[in-house]
């Protein structure tokens, strides 16, 4: 379930890096005052649709810059992170690499990668027309270290046939965890169907629960929890909890058995709601035979708990030896109307509003709901967490493991309380210097 919630999914996945795929031929500087010629490298993880789209951004980019030939490197997920750490010790990274917020701080606090802030303050990249909280989440203190691509935002997906059956109205503006969980029990005693998925992962859902609490579960400085009272971690489990007690939220091992978004309760029908990050809406959309719904999470109003996340970014590394050209192939791609009109919103919702605006009427219905949908949760949001702290993935696993332990009642909230903060303070307490 949890890659269902990244917007770095990929399906279709080729296998490994492939270099040099531009047919472009590289052009040699004269002393005719021709611009120094320039190979830059590009990298990114992805099926072939993306590859087929960014392909042709890239030989668009070497149209409107003659002097430069891109070579293209591209993989699966896995391999991508695979092959980019020899890169890296080799001090041979890509001039220009697709970057995910669990690897930022990994790469950005080894000093491997470039702070892009001069650059947009030279406005080699544009961000007139973006907003700073759709940047904010690719910095790391206050150095950029990578460059949004695209925004996706926590949703409740409904299923609209299923609340009319159990009549419930979600008024998402103001709705409470309260109303959440009455939402949830009527929908089983009026349809036998779960009124909700199980919120899982629970690295994702509980730091939100957090911030409708005005609490946040990081430290800044990455060393421990943010929160220190242990009631907010027992109340969020007690509420799963009831919810499994009343059969309106699927056990683990019920969990476990969704595979991909074809298996999702949403798409069966067999709940009125998943939650989850707002580019999933469209695949949800496309699969269910019912009609589908996007509302804010509960309790985002009072808080400004929700935020836009980076769907991934673009970063430079300092081994570059053209980091300007690879600041002017970010502003290209971020920037060109036609560029995106070829993207689509893939890597997310454009961060540019401008471009956002206008590529709207290239999308279907569902991705035009999709930027809907973010452009009014972006009205309520405030500034994005930072990027995880080195040590997260041990963060994760363990909170899973607690959750898990819970939901099967092996121990109680309060236990589960006490262990968690245990294990994850001792993991963090790692990036104290």
């Amino acid at each position: 379930m949890k890659k269902l919630l990244l917007s770095t999914i990929c399906v279709g996945l080729l296998g490994s890096f492939a270099a040099g795929c531009s047919s472009k031929n590289e052009e040699t500087a004269s002393k005719s005052g021709k611009e120094e010629a320039i190979t830059l490298r590009v990298a990114w993880w992805g099926g072939q649709p993306r590859h087929d789209y960014t392909m042709k951004v890239i030989e668009m980019y070497e149209k409107e810059h003659p002097n430069v030939h891109i070579e293209a490197e591209f993989a699966n997920w896995d391999d991508y992170w695979k092959k980019l750490a020899p890169m890296a010790a080799a001090n041979q990274l890509p001039d220009v690499m697709q970057m995910d917020t669990a690897y930022l701080s990994q790469y950005g606090e080894k000093g491997q990668l470039e702070d892009l802030t001069p650059y947009t303050k030279d406005k080699t990249i544009d961000v007139s027309s973006i907003d700073s909280n759709k940047l904010s989440g690719g910095m790391i203190g206050n150095k950029l270290y990578g460059f949004s691509l695209g925004s996706n935002v926590l949703s409740v997906i409904a299923n609209d046939d299923l609340l009319r059956q159990a009549g419930v109205e979600i008024n998402d503006t103001n709705w409470t965890w309260d109303d959440f969980e009455k939402m949830a029990i009527q929908v089983q005693d009026k349809t036998g169907k779960y009124g909700t998925n199980t919120m899982n992962p629970p690295d994702v859902f509980f730091p939100y629960y957090l911030r409708t609490q005005g609490e946040r579960f990081y430290k800044k400085d990455g060393t421990g929890l943010a929160y220190s009272d242990d009631k907010l971690f027992v109340e969020y489990f007690e509420r799963q909890l009831r919810l499994v007690n009343a059969k309106t939220f699927p056990t683990p091992d019920e969990q476990a058995q969704i595979k991909g978004l074809e298996d999702d309760f949403i798409v069966k029908g067999t709940a009125a709601v998943t939650w989850n990050y707002s580019n999933q809406y469209v695949g949800f959309a496309q699969l269910s035979k019912s009609a589908l719904s996007l509302h804010l999470p509960p309790e985002q109003a009072k808080e400004k708990a929700l935020f836009l996340r980076p769907s991934m970014f673009f970063s430079v590394p300092k081994s570059s030896k053209h980091k300007e050209e690879a600041a002017k192939f970010i502003d290209f791609f971020t920037n060109s109307v036609e560029a995106n009109k070829l993207i689509k919103g893939d890597r997310g919702v454009p961060v540019s509003a401008k471009v956002a605006d206008a590529i709207k009427p290239e999308l279907s219905e569902e991705a035009k709901k999709v930027f809907e949908y973010v452009e009014q949760a972006s009205q309520h949001a405030s500034e994005a967490d930072p990027p995880d702290p080195l040590g997260s993935a041990e963060v994760m696993k363990a909170l899973k493991d607690v959750s898990d332990q819970i939901l099967f009642k092996k121990i109680t909230p309060e236990e589960g309380a006490k262990k968690f903060r245990a294990q994850a303070n001792e993991i963090l307490a790692r990036n104290k210097q």
